[in-house]
């Protein structure tokens, strides 16, 4: 929203004596132009985002990275496999701030930013403190989500609270990165080469299935989200979402009954890994021209 304009008041020409003959006007200066970097402060004191200085990126320049929740399981595979790759990663988390700290020191150029996605100011400020640091952004991959067990049976269970706080962190932050990141995506896209997005869904967005009703909800709008800005980002900006299935990390390992169904009724008969989406993740960066997708990576579930 812009800020209110103050009015400018220019005192008017002084009266000059009959007997002096008048000076030629001097040439106004031209004005300055404002720095499009620097931009214009937000109520919140913020700036935004979406403002990078004019001209498109250095497509010969290293290519950035910017991987939420990539302290650990995904998120962490899938920001290692693209510095792999050559990419400058830019690692976040909400907490494990040291661990994100060591990840970036570990790593050429790459960085790390503490940010609670809950809080709307913090997840705004996210994208500039990127630029900031690196000065372009080429992939955004949205992989922090919340979560929660709550059976499907159990309604008041998943009270209008929990509902609010999934779909701020696995809807609404995932938007507003996106929308603050926009600018400096199209800034560094080429036609052969553009920019991306990819969320990182779930196939209870797909199936009814999942932690929660409120968790499954959440990921189904963000695959919704994820084809309709396929529409109105392009071609600057391909978008894709990977819908996982069991994937085994720490948090899973105790849910015996949902890897014996992986394990029984599976094709592949096994969950998935971490490396297993981060190659996937990297495959649909790697591309140039796929964009609208919902991949499910379940080792075959959907289909028995």
């Amino acid at each position: 929203m812009a800020g209110a304009r103050s009015a400018v008041c220019r005192a008017g020409p002084e009266l000059t004596k009959p007997a002096e003959e008048p000076k030629p006007a001097e040439e106004p200066k031209p004005a300055e132009e404002p720095n499009p970097a620097e931009g214009s402060k937000r109520s919140d004191g913020s700036k935004p985002a979406d403002r990078p200085a004019p001209g498109r990126a250095d497509p010969t320049a290293a290519r950035v990275a910017l991987v939420t929740g990539s302290t650990s399981g995904i998120g962490e595979a899938i920001a290692l496999r693209l510095a792999a790759e050559g990419f400058i990663v830019a690692f976040h988390s909400r907490g494990s701030v040291e661990r994100g700290r060591e990840l970036a020191a570990s790593l050429p150029g790459a960085s790390y930013f503490q940010a609670d996605l809950a809080d709307p100011a913090q997840t705004r400020a996210l994208i500039g403190r990127v630029l900031a640091q690196h000065g372009r952004l080429d992939v955004l991959v949205n992989n922090a989500a919340v979560s929660g067990l709550i059976p499907h049976a159990d309604m008041r269970a998943a009270s209008p609270e929990v509902w609010r706080a999934l779909h701020e962190t696995n809807v609404v932050a995932p938007w507003t990165l996106i929308t603050e990141a926009e600018a400096a995506l199209r800034q560094s896209s080429t036609p052969e080469r553009p920019s991306c997005v990819l969320n990182i869904s779930s196939h209870a967005g797909v199936r009814p299935r999942g932690a929660s009703i409120p968790y499954a909800v959440s990921k189904a709008a963000l695959n919704h989200m994820t084809r309709l800005l396929a529409v109105s980002l392009a071609p600057d900006i391909r978008i894709n979402a990977l819908a996982p299935g069991l994937v085994d990390t720490p948090l899973t390992r105790d849910w015996e009954a949902t890897q014996a169904l992986w394990r029984n009724r599976a094709p592949m008969k096994r969950a998935a890994s971490v490396d297993d989406i981060a190659q996937l993740a990297s495959m649909t960066i790697a591309s140039n021209y796929l964009t609208g997708e919902v991949i499910i990576i379940d080792g075959g579930l959907n289909l028995a």
